[in-house]
């Protein structure tokens, strides 16, 4: 049995070498795959395994050039969808973003000639340290984490509460030069016997510990305690209706008569989409007086997304509307798009202005916690808003959550996106949101995914239509459950220490490199 094993390995690491940079691209097409709508995420597992077994006999320049190309054809597989908005914005991403697969084969070629064990935690150390960078430089691209592939991987990703998402990204990697190692690694076959033990007991461990939280989590939701009901409206407005003034009064009242009918379900709070409200709050008076009438007649707190100005500045924001109509609090988004609420370098490269011809947004500068206070509940309830992409980045959360948010609302609209894979990845991160903080995250979308994310990442409903698409669908979806109270992670607590860690990891690697060369 173990001689065929051998045999079969062989086999496939002559055929991925043979291969040459088509097992670049399998490994991009793979990858891309675990992150499609067709529940493809163990493809993550073992999608890189290719991509080693060519990149170990590749010199330096093919090992940069081919992992390019294997992260353009990623990319471009991924993020498809931003053509819908600019093309050439969307191919100037995926050029720059490629080259973090550029470098990581690179440096990843570099260890597999040296060989060794040591490869194993150098790996996914480096791929950890380089999602980390794509998540903050030039603002931050954090889309498709490695993590997210496993987002409906409920028991495996319950260890994101102490690790947040790299500590599954580093886990998924791990397992692919784990996987190396065996098929091609120049170790002996006793170091391949203790990898496979030592990974499989990980495993275990994680999935054991999986196991534990998602029974603590639950069991917190049949605890009697405060709850409170929620209700989340999708409007599916046509994104080239959204800012055209003839449909003003066409939007507002398809959000009247989907909130008419939720609130006969007497909930506690009602929220609409990010910048649900089709006009600039601020510039049109009469038309906030209109909608300060109807949430009177509500009598029931309204969270709705809009665009706001102040002396003369523009702000996506989020509003909390009292019963009275009177607005509570403003949360303005601190994390804009760039090239999407502004163009970056706009004065230093004004021909950006062609490429994506959009007015700057101005960031908001407070972490806002909003305090919703309830007849008959024994204290209010506190949260905060995520509008748009801000739930992809876990720091805006943990920060919330460390100031007291007992859950998080993600307004956005994806509806730029069309009927893509767009929402169904956006949707990835929000669950990891959840785990990491270990609260309720709630989404309200334009045209979907809209729903209610449990505190150990389940989907727990969605809006959805008699076909059961949660995707441009109108509707609304309310639920009751326990916000908790305010308890910490070991991530929302102290962060992003892995990273820390993965870094040591990296310069150890280096280290032992060069050490070796000398000798």
């Amino acid at each position: 049995m173990l001689r065929q094993l051998k045999q079969l390995f062989q086999r496939v690491q002559v055929q991925a070498q043979r291969a040459g940079v088509k097992g670049f691209i399998v490994s991009a097409v793979l990858l891309s795959l675990s992150f499609s709508t067709f529940d493809l995420g163990y493809l993550a597992w073992c999608a890189f395994l290719p991509f080693f077994l060519v990149l170990k006999n590749a010199t330096p320049p093919k090992a940069f050039f081919f992992s390019y190309l294997s992260g353009v054809v990623f990319w471009l597989c991924t993020i498809y969808w931003i053509a819908h908005v600019t093309v050439a914005g969307m191919l100037i991403l995926v050029f720059y973003l490629a080259l973090y697969f550029a470098f990581f084969g690179l440096f990843v070629s570099f260890a597999l000639r040296r060989g060794g064990i040591f490869c194993l935690f150098f790996i996914p150390g480096l791929w950890v340290i380089l999602e980390y960078a794509r998540s903050h430089i030039f603002s931050g691209f954090p889309w498709a984490l490695l993590a997210y592939s496993q987002y409906k991987n409920i028991l495996l990703i319950q260890c994101a509460d102490i690790t947040g998402a790299w500590g599954i990204s580093f886990m998924v990697m791990l397992v692919n030069a784990a996987l190396y190692l065996l098929l091609g690694g120049r170790i002996s076959a006793g170091k391949k016997i203790k990898v496979f033990f030592s990974i499989s007991l990980l495993l275990c461990a994680i999935y054991l510990y999986g196991i534990s939280e998602v029974k603590a989590c639950r069991g917190r939701e049949k605890t009697p305690a405060q709850e409170i009901a929620i209700t989340l409206i999708q409007g599916n407005i046509p994104q080239e209706l959204k800012w055209d003034a003839r449909s003003e009064m066409f939007i507002l009242n398809k959000y009247f008569r989907l909130t008419d009918e939720a609130v006969k379900e007497r909930p506690d709070l009602l929220i609409w989409p990010e910048a649900a409200v089709p006009f600039i709050l601020g510039e049109e008076p009469d038309y906030l007086k209109y909608l300060e009438g109807y949430v009177r007649t509500l009598k029931t707190p309204l969270l709705l997304g809009a665009v706001t100005v102040r002396r003369g500045a523009y702000y996506n924001s989020a509003l909390l509307m009292r019963p009275d109509g009177s607005v509570q609090y403003q949360y303005d988004k601190l994390h804009l798009v760039p090239f999407g609420e502004y163009v970056p370098l706009r004065k230093v490269l004004p021909f950006l202005n062609t490429i994506v011809p959009i007015g700057d947004f101005h960031s908001g500068n407070e972490y806002t916690v909003l305090r919703l206070i309830l007849k008959e509940k024994a204290s209010p309830i506190a949260f905060s808003v995520l509008i748009c992409f801000e739930d992809l980045f876990p720091q805006l959360s943990r920060e919330f959550v460390k100031r007291g948010a007992q859950f998080l609302v993600n307004i956005t609209n994806d509806g730029w996106f069309r009927k893509t894979q767009a929402p169904y990845q956006h949707l990835q991160a929000s669950v990891f949101r959840a785990v990491e903080n270990q609260v309720y995250v709630l989404r309200a979308a334009n045209t979907g995914i809209s729903g209610f994310i449990n505190a150990c990442g389940e989907v727990l409903s969605l809006v959805r239509n008699s076909n059961g698409d949660p995707t441009f669908v109108d509707g609304f979806d309310k639920k009751e459950f326990s916000p908790g109270g305010n308890t910490r992670t070991f991530y929302t607590r102290y962060g992003d220490f892995l990273v820390c860690i993965c870094l040591g990891l990296v310069v150890f690697g280096a280290f032992k490199y060069f050490k070796g060369r000398e000798k």
